[in-house]
């Protein structure tokens, strides 16, 4: 007989989201879907503001990546008064570079420390009750010290610019509204109530030499875990070099072949699509040339690592070195290791926010650029998590007639699922008892991802809606859909 299991909700994520895992007469693992179960709609019910309005209004998608919202959606409403990236005037363009590494450096430090270490240093089927923050503070209260005060650190960053560390607000159309000032600046270079930036760099090798060690200690676990072959996508600068907050989009295919050479931001609609299937409320985006089934992309730290030629920080470019010379491979597909891309990257932030921070520009009040108002105007950056995009179109009044959002999440969509299944068939197909621990690697696989599935459900237009009505003796009687 078939049977149908479920993990809801998937833990240690942000969201709410769901698993089914059918099983077929024999016990093997037939389908597994990740489903996204709530909608959040912003595409839809943010038309009619004015377009001043939606750096702020686009925060409230989420309280993880607030500000990778506000500032994809700054650069799109830049574009509608007229000014393009890098128009902006340097000091602008610094100090909303500063957010940006800062609310990267945070996330990804959250990301690790809080969510992902209990499965790596208790085991993925360790007791349910160790597999926790508190469990990682217990173990390793240095590590764990660390993690939060990591993380604090890119929260103040975030707090010293916007305000407030979640949901603050610090772009305006053409530029940002307020300069750093000299004790802020000195507040994070030579450290007062938090460790300095110094530290940050220090702490983030000392985190990667320990990725590079568990590595080692559980290498097969981290080369085939959820493991498989699938395109990359990400931004460039025109060097090739990594660039997080404004650049070209690149994709690469499973074999490192170019799909998308170096496009600019403001094309992307001419070369991505969007799929929608009924069992879920998310996208599922993909390359229009390549189509559904060979279009679609990872995105994130592990795809920014494939599509990159090097990183213009040189001790976050020899670890990217170190990452594929120890693999030994040109294109990396190992789902697990985009742990050790994130960490690649948390230096890489801090490196960069020590040279924004030493430099005069963020002192300045040249703040803001004025231009020649147009219609329509389109952000992307590379959030935490992928590539995030946002794109606005406006009457002659300024409202928003239209918007459409593909964010990170969405982007992995394809990504998560195939690694579910894969998990599922590995780990839970012909076995007589399925344990917790057998669901949580199910799990474990969706959160290599770090999704963000809140900010993932903007769809514009149809969605799949499926209504269930049950009587009192918890009997199905009908099922309404659109």
């Amino acid at each position: 007989m078939s049977r149908k299991i479920t993990i809801d909700p998937v833990t240690r994520v942000e969201g709410h989201g769901r698993v089914t895992i059918h099983l077929d007469d024999t016990g093997k693992v037939n389908k597994a879907y990740f489903h996204i179960v709530e909608f959040r709609g912003f595409e839809r019910f943010i038309q009619g503001h004015p377009y001043w309005e939606a750096p702020v209004l686009v925060q409230r998608l989420c309280g993880i990546c607030p500000v990778s919202h506000h500032l994809a959606a700054a650069k799109a409403i830049d574009q509608l008064v007229g000014i393009d990236p890098f128009n902006l005037s340097e000091p602008a363009q610094k100090l909303r570079k500063l957010l940006h590494y800062g609310q990267i450096f945070q996330s990804h430090a959250l990301h690790f420390f809080y969510l992902a270490s209990p499965d790596l240093l208790f085991g993925v089927d360790s007791p349910s009750l160790n597999r926790n923050v508190v469990g990682v503070a217990m173990a390793d209260k240095e590590l764990a010290r660390k993690g939060i005060l990591m993380r604090k650190f890119g929260q103040e960053v975030i707090k010293a610019i916007a305000g407030k560390k979640i949901h603050g607000t610090a772009c305006v159309p053409g530029g940002v509204y307020k300069t750093f000032m000299p004790e802020e600046r000195e507040y994070f270079l030579n450290g007062r109530d938090i460790p300095n930036i110094d530290t940050m760099i220090e702490w983030s090798r000392e985190i990667i030499n320990f990725m590079k060690a568990y590595h080692i200690e559980h290498k097969t676990f981290m080369d085939t875990f959820a493991s498989h072959p699938s395109g990359h996508l990400g931004m460039v600068s025109g060097n090739g070099k990594l660039e997080l907050y404004h650049g070209a989009l690149r994709a690469i295919d499973a074999e490192g072949n170019i799909t998308l050479n170096d496009i600019p931001t403001d094309d992307y609609h001419k070369y991505f699509s969007e799929h929608v299937e009924r069992w879920s409320y998310m996208k599922f985006p993909f390359l229009k040339d390549r189509g559904l089934e060979n279009g679609w992309n990872r995105v994130g730290p592990l795809a920014r690592m494939n599509v990159c030629e090097s990183i213009p920080t040189p001790l976050a470019e020899q670890e990217r070195q170190d990452f594929f010379a120890l693999n030994g491979v040109s294109v990396n597909h190992h789902t697990m290791h985009t742990h050790w891309a994130r960490l690649i990257e948390i230096l890489h932030c801090a490196e960069i926010m020590k040279e924004l921070l030493n430099d005069p520009d963020i002192l300045s009040t040249d703040l803001r650029r004025e231009g020649e108002r147009r219609n329509e105007g389109i952000g992307i950056i590379e959030a935490p998590r992928g590539t995030l995009i946002h794109h606005y179109q406006v009457d002659e009044k300024g409202m928003i007639q239209k918007c459409n959002l593909i964010v990170s999440t969405t982007h992995n969509n394809e990504a998560m699922n195939r690694s579910v299944r894969k998990v599922a068939q590995e780990v839970i197909s012909e076995q007589e008892t399925i344990t917790e621990g057998m669901l949580n690697q199910v799990e474990v696989a969706i959160r290599a991802y770090d999704p963000c599935l809140s900010c993932a459900t903007q769809a514009l237009g149809k969605m799949p809606l499926k209504a269930e009505l049950y009587n009192a003796d918890d009997e199905l009687i009908k099922t309404i859909s659109n």
